[in-house]
C-alpha cells in the first residue's frame, strides 16, 4: 500500500492524517498516511530515508524551506515562487518533486467555499513571512486591483513587493500607514497564536463590504476574527478551510482525484468544537 506522511517538529497535533484518511475513504483510494517527527538538525536524511519506499509527503514547520532545498531542480513553478515546499512526490525515476499547495488552498477556500470574488478587488495582506510569500502568486493570478503587503518591518514587505511586482500591482506598507477601506484583509501574521491583534486601523473595514480572513484557526474565534466581526466585516473566515483545501490539492497531485472537502471540513469543525 502506498505510504504517505507529514513531516514536522512538533507534529503530534497535525490534522493531516485524519484529513487524508477521510479523503481516501471518500474516493476509494488505498493508502496509509501517518505523522513523522523529523529531527530538527537532519530533515534531509529523514526525508530521503522515507522516500526509499514512500510515495509522497506533506511538509510543515519548520521544514518547508529545507524541503525546497532538498529537491533542487525538481521544483514546480509555484514552489519556486513561494520559496518553500509543503508537498513532496516521488516520481517514477525515483527523483523528488517539490510543490507548494498553500496558495492554491487559500484561493480555493476564498473563491469556491466562501464565494469571494478576487478580480478587481483591493487586497491587504498582513505579514511578510513565508505564509505571505506562499500565497502571493495565486492571489495575483486573480487580477486584483491592488495588493498591499503590510508588515511591522516595512523592509521585508518591500522586498516581497519587488520580487512579485512582475505578476501584478503589489506594494508595501507599514501597519500604521493604512486607513482607507479595502475589500479583503488576510491576516498571515502569527499574532493570533499569541492572542494578539495586528496594529491596524478599524477604518480598513467597510461595514458590509470587507471580507476578513485569518490563516490561523482555533476552537474560539481568533482576536483578528473577533475584531473583524465587531467592526462589521461582511464575512469573517478562519484558516481551517485553507488547511483542508491545501491538503486536497496535495491529494490531487498524488492520486489524480480531487476529493470533496465539504464533509471533511464539517468533521474538522466538529472535532475542533469538541476540543
Amino acid at each position: 500500500m502506498d505510504q504517505y506522511v507529514v513531516f514536522g517538529n512538533p507534529i503530534g497535533h497535525s490534522k493531516s492524517p485524519l484529513i487524508h484518511r477521510l479523503f481516501a475513504d471518500q474516493t476509494g483510494q488505498q493508502l496509509e498516511y501517518n505523522t513523522l517527527l523529523a529531527p530538527l538538525d537532519d530533515f534531509s536524511m529523514c526525508a530521503l530515508g522515507f522516500f526509499k519506499q514512500g510515495s509522497g509527503a506533506n511538509v510543515t514547520v519548520p521544514f518547508k524551506e529545507e524541503a525546497y532545498r532538498l529537491v533542487g531542480d525538481g521544483l514546480t513553478a509555484r514552489a519556486w515562487r513561494a520559496g518553500a515546499v509543503n508537498t513532496l512526490t516521488r516520481l517514477p525515476d525515483g527523483s523528488l518533486q517539490g510543490d507548494n499547495t498553500d496558495g492554491a488552498g487559500l484561493v480555493r477556500d476564498l473563491t469556491v467555499n466562501a464565494g469571494v470574488e478576487l478580480k478587481g478587488k483591493r487586497i491587504l495582506l498582513l505579514g511578510a513571512g513565508g505564509a505571505v510569500r506562499g500565497v502571493l502568486e495565486p492571489l495575483l493570478a486573480h487580477e486584483p486591483a491592488s495588493l498591499v503587503i503590510a508588515n511591522r518591518t516595512v523592509e521585508k514587505a518591500e522586498q516581497l513587493a519587488r520580487e512579485f511586482d512582475d505578476l501584478g500591482p503589489v506594494a508595501a506598507s507599514g501597519f500604521s500607514w493604512l486607513e482607507e477601506p479595502v475589500d479583503l484583509i488576510i491576516n498571515a501574521t502569527s499574532a493570533s497564536l499569541a492572542g494578539e491583534m495586528p496594529p491596524i486601523a478599524a477604518s480598513l473595514i467597510e461595514p458590509g463590504v470587507t471580507v476578513c480572513y485569518d490563516m490561523m484557526y482555533a476552537k474560539e474565534p481568533t482576536p483578528f476574527c473577533r475584531w473583524a466581526t465587531e467592526h462589521g466585516a461582511a464575512k469573517v473566515l478562519d484558516g481551517l478551510g485553507m488547511l483542508a483545501e491545501q491538503a486536497a490539492e496535495a491529494f490531487f497531485i498524488w492520486r489524480g482525484v480531487r476529493p470533496d472537502t465539504g464533509p471533511v471540513l464539517d468533521e474538522l469543525r466538529r472535532q475542533l468544537a469538541r476540543g
